[in-house]
């Protein structure tokens, strides 16, 4: 009886031990090289056992592969190709896109399980992808940004008094969360420019749409482990689709969606906003609340979370280089004196301009960016070496480790905004060269990338004319990337002392 027992057992051991580790030799049958992959966890571990951020597992992979391509690699057990080339780059995001037209959470959810996240263009591929997409590129034309810029005036002007009101008299400073006041600023600009509703982020201590919008990103652990889930079984997927925004949430935002569209609708009330097309659209096409409510949730998540990390990365690096705020403030003040800060007037500001791109370089805000090849391709790599890829692949593409290889940006560990002065040839010199990509590339670049420049913009502009930023010794430095978060943000938090400046 003993002895059946223990042939059970090793029996079920070697079944899990093959399980495990069946596809380890996945990238030699295609003469693609790779570290040796470890039980369970691959070559990515920190996915599993939380103990520093991923970004630094694939820093590993980029930095111990430095002539290759490629490098096969191992997530937990499912093989994913880490592609290093800035060409082979480039091919994945334009010349070979009809081939990685899929993010890879495109078959993670549905419109059932997750009808909001589901109707997101980030999460489609194919032909709902182009729908969705072709439905919402509109709504961002530069016209109707300029027709949306008084409304970020008005946050600006309230951000100013909240942050005055934090001033702490005993030292002439206000020590604030620098992350936190800046996703109060972006909730309420993209609440009144797709909702048409006050937020009131700075007045009230918990609005609820400010709530609502961090339940609907708020889901870090969830995702990591749904990413966990799929890398040992990508098959679940066919069979699960995951819910990662709740359903209150949900309801929450298809409500005010509604409210908002018949409020306008009844009051005769003509504005120029995101809210505007939407309602176009319906009439239009016909499409129903969840596709309008998942259309303002797209544009509400995607102008609320990485524009407030970005907006929160940039006041860092003034805070830390006190010579280049000075230095950026005095083109500020110079274009108020000579016109006012006007939405055309924030695109006259080049040394602004440079220092947000330098910033998105050095604060890049997820290590990679996955896309799931559709179609067995073959790409073609240096020395016209064949790369074939396989239907179904994962490829991931090193946004973090390329911002930092001094092959392509000398000294990139100091921040220098006259790398992407236009003596040097602007961002669009990087950008051709496959090693600078913030806002994505080829047809899945960020359709809100312009309204995200302008907020951000209008931002800084305004925080730089009535403050002066230096770093809080409650910032933990150097930055330590949280592995309880998604997104590349520091153990701690980023903590600012903003500074009234006489008027």
């Amino acid at each position: 009886m003993i002895y059946l027992v223990l042939c059970v057992l090793v029996a079920i051991l070697a079944l899990i031990y093959l399980f495990l580790s069946w596809e380890f030799g996945y990238w030699e049958k295609y003469g693609i090289i790779g570290p040796k992959p470890r039980l369970l966890f691959g070559n990515i571990p920190n996915m599993l056992t939380q103990k520093r951020h991923i970004v630094y597992d694939y820093e590993q992979l980029y930095n111990d592969y430095k002539n290759e391509p490629v490098v096969g690699f191992y997530n937990a057990r499912s093989p994913q190709l880490f592609v290093r080339d800035p060409e082979l780059i480039k091919e994945v995001l334009g010349k070979s896109f009809h081939n990685f037209q899929a993010n890879d959470f495109s078959d993670t959810v549905d419109e059932k399980s997750d009808p909001l996240l589901a109707r997101n263009p980030f999460s489609l591929s194919g032909e709902k992808w182009k729908t969705r997409r072709a439905e919402i590129t509109p709504a961002f034309t530069n016209n109707r940004i300029k027709a949306m810029a008084h409304l970020m005036e008005e946050v600006c002007v309230q951000m100013t008094k909240y942050v005055n009101n934090q001033v702490d008299p005993s030292t002439g400073v206000a020590m604030l969360d620098a992350k936190e006041l800046m996703a109060k600023y972006a909730t309420d600009v993209v609440a009144s420019c797709i909702f048409a509703i006050d937020a009131q982020s700075f007045v009230k201590e918990k609005p609820e749409i400010r709530e609502m919008g961090k339940r609907i990103m708020n889901f870090n652990f969830v995702v990591q482990f749904v990413m966990l889930v799929a890398a040992f079984c990508p098959s679940i997927k066919k069979f699960y689709k995951f819910t990662l925004i709740p359903k209150d949430a949900t309801d929450f935002f298809i409500r005010i969606m509604q409210d908002a569209i018949l409020y306008r609708k009844k009051n005769n009330i003509n504005r120029t906003d995101f809210l505007d097309h939407l309602i176009q659209l319906q009439e239009r096409k016909q499409i129903t609340d969840i596709d309008i409510a998942g259309h303002g949730v797209s544009f509400f998540a995607d102008g609320f979370e990485t524009s407030s990390i970005l907006l929160t990365y940039v006041l860092y690096d003034l805070a830390v280089h006190p010579t280049i705020q000075d230095t950026l403030r005095a083109e500020i003040r110079s274009v108020q004196e000579t016109g006012g800060i006007t939405y055309e007037r924030l695109t006259e500001m080049p040394y602004l301009e440079q220092i947000i791109c330098e910033s998105q370089r050095m604060h890049p805000i997820t290590a990679t960016m996955a896309k799931r090849c559709t179609t067995d391709t073959t790409l073609v790599g240096p020395k016209d070496r064949q790369i074939f890829v396989k239907k179904g692949i994962t490829v991931a593409l090193p946004y973090y480790s390329i911002s930092f290889d001094p092959a392509y940006y000398p000294d990139p560990h100091k921040f220098d905004p006259e790398r992407f002065s236009m003596q040097n040839g602007g961002s669009k010199a990087y950008r051709e060269r496959g090693v600078y990509f913030p806002f994505g590339e080829g047809p899945r670049m960020c359709l809100g990338m312009r309204f995200a420049q302008a907020q951000v913009k209008r931002a800084i502009v305004e925080i730089l004319l009535n403050f002066s930023l230096s770093v809080n010794e409650k910032t933990l430095e150097p930055f330590v990337m949280d592995p309880a978060q998604f997104m590349l943000m520091p153990k701690g938090g980023i903590w600012l002392d903003f500074k009234p400046i006489a008027q």
